[in-house]
């Protein structure tokens, strides 16, 4: 299982967020690009950029500083989320060398583009789902759903997405524990790999997923806990590859 480091961009810089809440940012960087490389030194092997300005946009704010990231640590697997909505910026990301595009609101409002992003683009397209009991929410989770979360991932499965990144919004950016036993059940659901997300906050997360990875999660992203120091980067995933 990996452990995915996140570098979330607001105004050019690396900052956390509770709960999504683009009023309640933590700047912990002002160089992502050397955050990018703090990560890569300490054994992160994938990366996880959001790019909160382009998903509140519906269109790329940041890409100037995830092209240099890219750049700087080609071999670096990289992700990255928001403000993904059309076909070029996709084709731009990846010319760029990021290695998954995550689509998240779009991709509830209009699964059809997954449909064609994946037959466009295959083994690139992750999709992001965003629950509250067991609900999607949207538009940088201002706003649930009606849609139920298994079945949207059963659906994108279909489509052939890569993975799904499953994140429980309530835990996110709180440190308050992953929810294991929701994202277990979405990984049961389906046969592609989940990638869980939020409220990871120590060791005990850690082992707690790794216990049921053999569920189908293949990794678990991390942002606060790694910034504030409550997990140690580098010995988390020395010691998941020892598992």
């Amino acid at each position: 299982m990996l452990l995915i480091p996140a570098i979330d961009l607001k105004d050019g810089h690396c900052v956390r967020l509770r709960q999504g809440d683009m009023n309640d940012s933590t700047v912990f960087s002002e160089d992502p690009v050397a955050m990018a490389g703090q990560w890569v030194e300490a054994g992160a092997r994938r990366l996880h950029i959001v790019d909160l300005d382009g998903a509140f946009a519906g269109k790329p704010k940041n890409a100037d500083v995830i092209h240099d990231i890219a750049a700087a640590y080609p071999d670096l697997k990289i992700q990255l989320g928001g403000g993904i909505r059309d076909e070029d910026t996709i084709a731009g990301y990846l010319d760029a060398g990021v290695n998954y595009l995550i689509v998240g609101t779009k991709a509830v409002n209009e699964p059809h583009f997954i449909t064609e992003v994946c037959a466009e683009f295959p083994t690139h397209i992750i999709v992001g789902l965003d629950a509250k009991d067991g609900k999607v929410a949207v538009e940088g989770w201002s706003k649930l759903s009606k849609h139920d979360v298994i079945d949207m991932a059963k659906r994108f499965e279909d489509d052939g997405v890569e993975a799904i990144v499953y994140t429980d919004i309530s835990r996110d950016g709180m440190m308050q524990g992953v929810n294991v036993e929701a994202t277990v059940k979405i990984a049961q659901a389906v046969k592609i790999p989940i990638i869980a997300s939020g409220g990871i906050t120590n060791m005990d997360d850690v082992r707690a997923l790794s216990k049921v990875a053999d569920e189908g999660i293949m990794g678990a992203i991390t942002g606060r806990a790694i910034y504030e120091g409550t997990i140690d980067l580098a010995s988390a995933q020395a010691w998941l590859d020892q598992q």
